[in-house]
């Protein structure tokens, strides 16, 4: 794993203007000598055919069985002409249709060009899963332009593991990409977790001389937050500062968050004054991840005065503020100000959604209201809340902390009928509340079976049978899961 640089020597640039180059033309003006007349009329009967065979293309679902009598003469294997059926087109799949028929059904050898067209196509369309296929099929090599937007693609769609494949044989080539390439690389990793292949990356931008922008250093930042390196996210950002360069809004974000579960709160104050004179105004967000940071740490005092504080202050709080505040309320108990702010967010217009009423049910639960848990659960159907795994795994753990487990039993199984997938929080809810009524042949079974079903337990799965059973002095038990859940790496 690739350490963190220990300094930072980021020099950044304003991106300049791409310079777009012209394509050579088509036609060129062979002036008044006889031929121009000549080579209109065959350019635009080409064209005219062209126009045909992609409209029949297009109206036709059956088209590959007339295509070839339809337009006898016409030689669709002269990859000149194939190509500007393709560019005329202007529809990926119906070219790669075009492209595979004539391979099967003719033996055709496409030329680079009709490769590249079709290849091009796709990446534009974002179709990563066809260029994938389309690449193991036709065994084509991309020019380096085509295969850097082919990374970005992938990037964009969260395949983070091709994009390195495809990163990695850029740089076989000899190609050292662009900057916009190793930002939207650096960015997926960044957003996947894989904060070590940040670094090796960075890395590797440093030794080749390409120069970071904000953009780069955004990433680096919220990587050191993720990290929970806080301190080092913060000087970065005002070395940064002081070289007159200003990151993104949400490297701000992010740290904020990070520094008020750090409890630096002097730097989070420093940070909102500097995003004001830096002219990136704090907006309901950041106000938010304030607030949610300290609910987190248990400060709920001084975040519903900062969230009183905001609505005197003319900010109107949305759908996402009231529920942050009213989980964080329900969490400790405090369901007289959660409901408070429940019937303000209706009165205001803001209807609850399933998170907030998740929120509210879970503090019934917290409190031990059951009944008034049972009346907001008979709500929540009406409304079609309730058959999501977030409202099963609150009813499910709600239940089973109360001595009702075999009533939490009845929704797992509701689950399977009405095809809602549980996850390892179902499972781990129903396996302390069998252990806590004692029934552990039942706590048992449902680990098994949550191995069976692939997932992966985790080390409170195990944690609830072993601590019971070693209160029991059933030791043999207490060992065998042990030894299991250690060969789990657990």
């Amino acid at each position: 794993m690739s350490r963190t640089p220990s300094s930072f020597n980021i020099l950044l640039r304003r991106r300049s203007p791409k310079i777009i180059q012209s394509p050579n033309q088509q036609f060129r003006n062979s002036g008044n000598d006889g031929r121009h007349d000549d080579i209109w009329d065959k350019s635009r009967y080409s064209s005219e055919i062209v126009k045909e065979i992609c409209g029949s293309i297009r109206s036709k679902p059956r088209w590959e069985d007339t295509l070839a009598s339809d337009f006898p003469g016409v030689s669709l294997l002269d990859s000149s002409f194939l190509n500007q059926v393709i560019l005329y087109q202007n529809n990926a799949f119906l070219s790669i249709r075009l492209l595979y028929w004539l391979i099967s059904t003719y033996g055709y050898s496409p030329a680079q060009s009709t490769y590249a067209l079709v290849f091009n196509a796709l990446v534009e369309d974002k179709a990563v899963k066809a260029v994938k296929s389309f690449l193991d099929y036709t065994k084509f090599v991309p020019e380096p332009a085509g295969l850097e937007s082919y990374v970005r693609c992938l990037c964009e769609s969260g395949m983070i593991k091709d994009a390195l494949e495809a990163f990695d044989e850029l740089k076989k080539m000899g190609v050292c990409p662009s900057l916009e390439t190793w930002n939207c690389i650096l960015l997926a990793s960044m957003k996947d977790g894989h904060t070590h292949i940040v670094w090796e990356l960075y890395g590797e931008m440093v030794e080749l001389g390409v120069v970071a922008d904000v953009d780069t250093v955004g990433y680096l930042i919220q990587t050191f937050c993720i990290e929970k390196n806080v301190l080092k996210g913060y000087e970065l950002l005002r070395q940064v500062l002081d070289d007159g360069f200003v990151p993104h809004k949400v490297a701000f974000d992010k740290l904020i968050f990070e520094l008020v579960l750090d409890k630096k709160y002097d730097r989070v104050s420093t940070l909102l004054h500097i995003m004001i004179a830096k002219g990136v105004d704090p907006d309901l967000y950041t106000y938010q991840q304030i607030i949610h940071g300290m609910c987190i740490m248990g400060m709920h005092d001084e975040g519903l005065h900062i969230f009183n504080d905001l609505k005197d202050r003319g900010y109107a709080p949305d759908r996402i503020m009231y529920t942050t505040m009213i989980d964080g309320l329900c969490k400790v108990g405090r369901l007289g100000e959660a409901r408070k702010l429940w019937f303000e967010m209706i009165q205001k217009g803001i209807e609850p959604n399933q998170y907030t009423y998740n929120a509210l049910l879970n503090g019934f639960f917290k409190i031990g209201d059951m009944k008034e848990a049972q009346n907001l659960y008979e709500e929540m159907r009406v409304r079609d809340y309730a058959e999501t795994l977030v409202t099963y795994n609150t009813m499910i753990n709600g239940l089973c902390s109360h001595g009702r487990a075999s009533e939490a039993f009845l929704l797992f199984k509701q689950m399977a009928q009405k095809d809602v997938p549980q996850d390892v929080i179902t499972y781990n809810s129903l396996i302390k509340g069998f252990c806590k009524e004692g029934n552990l042949d039942k706590a048992l079974n449902l680990l098994h079976e949550l191995v069976q079903q692939g997932l992966q337990p985790s080390s409170a799965s195990y944690g609830f049978l072993i601590n019971k059973f070693y209160k029991l002095g059933q030791m043999v038990e207490v060992k065998t899961l042990w030894n299991e859940m250690h060969d789990r790496g657990l």
